[in-house]
């Protein structure tokens, strides 16, 4: 049976801004295969305190090239990490306390490959992609996130 050469380029399994509930779980089983040897995720989760206020919940809207953005930007990660095996999706929408805003993986045939891949993965998209937060308090104050 062949296997894949582990300096070639990262694979792309996913990679896409959605408007439906994220897990981990389902990154999990996407990436992992019989030659990774570790599985590494992320969860961004949408947690009730911003800088010291209450917050109730979260919107995010994205820019129409959100999604070529996302599967653009996932690929480079991927060319950065031989081997690996990649998923990642940002949520559109309205987000309650609790949902996950990002859910990203990396599989490698080691674990200090796949830490990496995944951070650089999370950072990147976080960084690049053209998703922007809008924070609803309880006090009644809108304040957005990310936007220019």
């Amino acid at each position: 049976m062949a296997t894949k050469d582990p300096a070639a380029p990262g694979e792309v399994v996913y990679a896409a801004v959605s408007d439906t509930p994220l897990d981990v779980n389902t990154a999990w089983d996407a990436v992992e295969s019989e030659r990774t040897g570790a599985v590494v995720t992320f969860g961004g989760i949408v947690r009730n305190h911003d800088g010291g206020k209450e917050v109730v919940k979260l919107a995010y809207s994205a820019h129409p090239s959100a999604n070529a953005r996302m599967l653009e930007l996932v690929a480079e990660v991927a060319s950065r990490h031989p081997g690996t095996r990649l998923w990642a999706a940002h949520r559109v929408g309205e987000l309650q306390i609790g949902d996950a805003a990002l859910v990203a993986a990396a599989a490698a045939a080691h674990r200090g490959e796949a830490f990496e891949a995944c951070r650089d993965l999370v950072e990147t998209v976080k960084t690049h992609v053209p998703v922007w937060k809008e924070q609803f308090f309880a006090d009644g104050h809108v304040e957005w996130v990310g936007s220019a």
